[in-house]
């Protein structure tokens, strides 16, 4: 069986740090990720995605991520369900981080996107990624079908 799940947003609201009666930090924070379609006015559409992260890696997003924040992570989804105070059955769904990679520098506004940060629980501080050299190109590109290998 086969359960990952793999997002590139940003943080709706800064995430929230708590610790379980035995000690272990759980942060809980939503990912806004846009869909690859418009609708039907042209505008794009975003999911909001419940994110949970355990231990060292809760305390890191705590630490280094706040409300518009992009992140990139890397988990599994997960259904729980619980018994509210009216009685009524819950059923909720999360995605339960593995790997959360800080793709804002720190300090950078919410505005600007790019490279470098921490990432997963156990790998240190991440190199800032190379510019993008197309990312200003707005040049179309002359090509015919023939010259195409597909």
């Amino acid at each position: 069986m086969i359960n990952r799940v793999v997002l590139v947003g940003r943080l709706t609201r800064d995430p929230e740090l708590r610790y379980t009666p035995s000690g272990v930090a759980v942060a809980t924070f939503s990912l806004a990720v846009n869909r690859t379609f418009s609708n039907s006015q042209g505008d794009r559409e975003a999911d909001f995605i419940n994110i949970v992260a355990w231990r060292q890696l809760a305390e890191l997003c705590a630490n280094y991520l706040k409300k518009g924040s992009q992140a990139g992570l890397e988990g599994r989804l997960q259904t729980r369900s619980y018994d509210n105070k009216e009685g009524k059955r819950v059923y909720v769904t999360e995605v339960v981080a593995d790997n959360v990679q800080f793709l804002s520098p720190a300090g950078e506004k919410r505005e600007s996107s790019g490279g470098g940060g921490f990432s997963g629980p156990n790998r240190g501080y991440g190199f800032d990624q190379p510019d993008d050299p197309f990312a200003n190109d707005s040049k179309t590109v002359d090509i015919s079908d023939d010259d195409l290998p597909f």
